[in-house]
């Protein structure tokens, strides 16, 4: 049961409260509303709590606050709030702000013309509606997910109830955290424990701000380790993707996070193979570790027999066998030669069409050509050089974050 502290402060009656630190967290996600009566909340408060502070039964000076501030961000506290007014705490003190800036602390200010059971009371029951339809739409996605549902027709006629869309094209991100092991190895069961959760939520957290940042997306939780998102098909999917991975290793710490994408499902009745799918572009992601985090199923191909490869020393000997002589490091353009190698086969070998792809003149892709097959000592008549090329190059693309030259 949580919303986003953004989705709070749109709440109808809830516009006269105003964020004065910390709007960068404002995906953070309230479990419940806290009224901090005593000196202080450090050990009142167990994190995801919005702290309403009213300084009504405790004079809460700058010094106060402060120490406020620095307890909930110590204990992970969703976010805070200062009720400002002639009575009591007359104006919240800059370095109170500037501190909750820097803490990255969602700081909120509310006036005391506002009354605080109004203002409770909307969050709670937001929080009480939020969580049945949660509860409803994880029901109906694991269903679908698992292939485990009574009738498709009644799942569907819920989902659009709930507002869900299910019947249009859709991918499936499988999401795993891995290194849990050696957490619990390393810090012993209690620390290791509120890492792990810790983690968790701070994954959970930033999917649904992604999800919320790009419509059509949506999270299901399901049993176990494996996080899900339903994907809309759109062009920059792949590039949406790898800065989720940026994003979510952020927040990952000691844990490792790889990502499967499957291929498209044209309607809910395929999510179950979907999950499949997703599974093992996970499973592949894994052992070749991607340079952008994920694997995409309609691109695995030979990388599922690589996959069962476990010494990765022979697959990067490999790649260094094919490749290796086509890099220049040091070199402004070091990648060019393995680029140009990669546009030829793609185009099945056709010169002119590569040298547009690359947006190069053909008489340039002719002389890289020349270079190629003199570093290489192959030929790219030779099939087996292309095939092996190929391959080589599949990988090299997955595990290097190469650019275009």
């Amino acid at each position: 049961m949580s919303l986003a502290l953004e989705e709070i402060l749109q709440l109808p009656g809830l516009h006269e409260l105003s964020v004065r630190a910390g709007a960068r967290s404002l995906h953070r996600r309230v479990r419940w509303p806290y009224v901090a009566e005593n000196e202080g909340i450090a050990e009142w408060v167990m994190g995801g709590e919005l702290v309403f502070v009213t300084g009504i039964n405790h004079p809460r000076g700058e010094a106060n606050l402060l120490s406020l501030i620095e307890d909930g961000a110590a204990v992970g506290i969703a976010g805070m709030v200062i009720l400002t007014g002639d009575s009591f705490i007359q104006v919240i003190p800059p370095a109170v702000i500037a501190r909750a800036e820097q803490l990255g602390l969602p700081l909120i200010e509310q006036p005391y013309a506002l009354k605080m059971v109004v203002v409770t009371h909307l969050i709670g029951t937001a929080l009480v509606q939020t969580s049945q339809a949660r509860r409803s739409r994880n029901d109906i996605l694991g269903q679908l997910l698992t292939g485990d549902y009574p009738s498709l027709a009644i799942a569907r006629q819920r989902a659009a109830h709930l507002q869900l869309v299910l019947d249009e094209p859709r991918r499936l991100l499988a999401l795993r955290l891995t290194g849990v092991d050696d957490v619990f190895e390393q810090h012993g069961l209690v620390v290791g424990e509120r890492t792990w959760q810790a983690t968790r939520q701070a994954l959970e957290d930033q999917l649904e701000a992604w999800c919320r940042q790009h419509p059509g997306s949506v999270t299901a939780q399901l049993p176990g380790d494996l996080f899900v998102v339903l994907l809309t098909d759109t062009r920059d999917l792949h590039e949406a993707l790898a800065a989720l991975y940026r994003q979510l290793q952020a927040a990952t710490g000691e844990l490792q996070l790889y990502m499967g994408l499957s291929g498209l499902a044209d309607d809910c009745a395929h999510y179950r193979q979907a999950l499949n799918e997703a599974r093992q572009a996970l499973d592949v992601a894994r052992h070749l570790r991607p340079a952008n985090g994920y694997c995409n199923f309609s691109e695995l191909g030979v990388l599922r027999l690589l996959q069962g490869i476990f010494d990765r020393t022979l697959i990067d000997d490999f790649v260094s066998r094919t490749l290796g002589p086509l890099l220049s490091p040091g070199r402004k353009h070091a990648h060019a030669l393995v680029h140009t190698l990669d546009a030829l086969l793609m185009e099945n070998g056709n010169g002119f069409k590569a040298a547009q792809r690359l947006g190069l003149h053909r008489n340039t892709v002719n002389q890289r050509i020349l270079r190629i097959e003199q570093l290489s000592g192959q030929s790219l008549d030779d099939p087996l050089f292309r095939m092996n090329a190929s391959v080589a190059l599949l990988i090299w693309r997955m595990s290097e974050d190469h650019g275009k030259e």
